[in-house]
């Protein structure tokens, strides 16, 4: 069984910076979203708040490259991506990191500060792959992209011991749907997996979507069936690659920290995932938050929450891959 750590503690004392963040989220962001039905703008709004709100590492760097996808050309069959790096890290172990956006919006620009902090924390080096969104390629595009980058890294000569796979939000969906796709190709699976807030259930039954519909400050509840329809399609909503809460996995989990906020919309979703990868035999650390936004840790250097989250899932990270910075 793995351990839980509910941190109930954490957050007692009065924080004016998570209640400005959560305030604005809830009156600036969350009613946008709730009527916003072109995903070009949701796009827009998240690479213009990247820009302007998110908090760079100090010394961090930033290389972009071209990831080979194997299958029908994409820019030439290579799938874009950022390298993000802080200080001088274990150039033998990598992180590749998925970003969140619902499966519409989102980039390495979107979320390289958020990779970069965690790899500087965990010693090594991330990368961010530019994988495909819909509605212009749905599901399961967002998949062949994401196995396609981590047959990359070995290719390149990364032992799978030697990656961590991450995500937020629906990158961490992505990250345990990557897993399981993994295990039903009989592929090496990574060193590890961390999920922030991970979407892993499509199906719209999970208790949280109703429970938390009014006190999760961003995501509005009734706007996730459109999302999904966007993303799947006609596809089944419980195919274990769009929920792999519900799926069965045909061998036992890498070793796995999943963190969640408790009044998010996404609560169960990071719950039953951990269940699932318990009962097929996984070590999973779970952590629920009390009084955080969904997916914080990209809040890094903005709220202290954003940056113990990551400090935990660095530390995490760096001990199961064995990473020895430089210095």
């Amino acid at each position: 069984m793995g351990r839980d750590r509910t941190a109930p503690g954490r957050l007692s004392a009065v924080d004016i910076r998570l209640a400005l963040v959560n305030l604005y989220l809830r009156l600036a962001v969350k009613p946008v979203l709730r009527r916003l039905a072109d995903p070009g703008r949701m796009r827009t709004m998240l690479e213009r708040d990247a820009a302007r709100r998110f908090v760079v590492p100090e010394d961090a760097h930033f290389v972009e490259d071209l990831m080979r996808r194997d299958g029908p050309p994409r820019q030439a069959g290579m799938i874009p991506a950022i390298w993000a790096s802080v200080g001088r890290p274990d150039r033998r172990k990598v992180i590749l990191y998925l970003h969140g956006g619902a499966y519409l919006a989102g980039s390495p620009r979107t979320h390289r500060h958020l990779a970069a902090a965690l790899a500087g924390e965990a010693g090594v080096r991330a990368v961010v792959p530019d994988y495909r969104l819909a509605p212009e390629t749905p599901f399961p595009a967002a998949i062949d992209d994401a196995l396609a980058a981590y047959c990359h890294l070995l290719t390149a000569g990364y032992e799978a011991t030697e990656i961590a796979v991450a995500g937020d939000s629906a990158g961490g969906g992505l990250s345990f749907a990557l897993v399981l796709a993994l295990a039903d190709r009989d592929l090496p699976l990574p060193a590890c997996v961390v999920g922030f807030s991970p979407w892993t259930d499509m199906t719209g039954t999970a208790e949280s979507l109703r429970r938390n519909a009014a006190r999760d400050v961003l995501l509005p509840a009734n706007r996730m069936d459109d999302v999904v329809a966007y993303y799947l399609g006609v596809q089944d909503r419980a195919h274990r690659l769009a929920s792999p809460a519900l799926a069965s996995w045909p061998e036992p989990p890498p070793p796995t920290l999943i963190m969640a906020s408790r009044s998010e919309i996404l609560r169960d979703d990071a719950v039953h995932m951990a269940d699932t990868l318990r009962k097929a035999g996984g070590d999973v650390q779970l952590e629920l938050w009390r009084g955080l936004p969904h997916a914080w840790p990209i809040f890094y250097g903005r709220i202290r929450q954003a940056d113990m989250a990551i400090e935990t899932a660095g530390a995490f990270i760096g001990r199961h891959l064995g990473a020895e910075p430089e210095g």
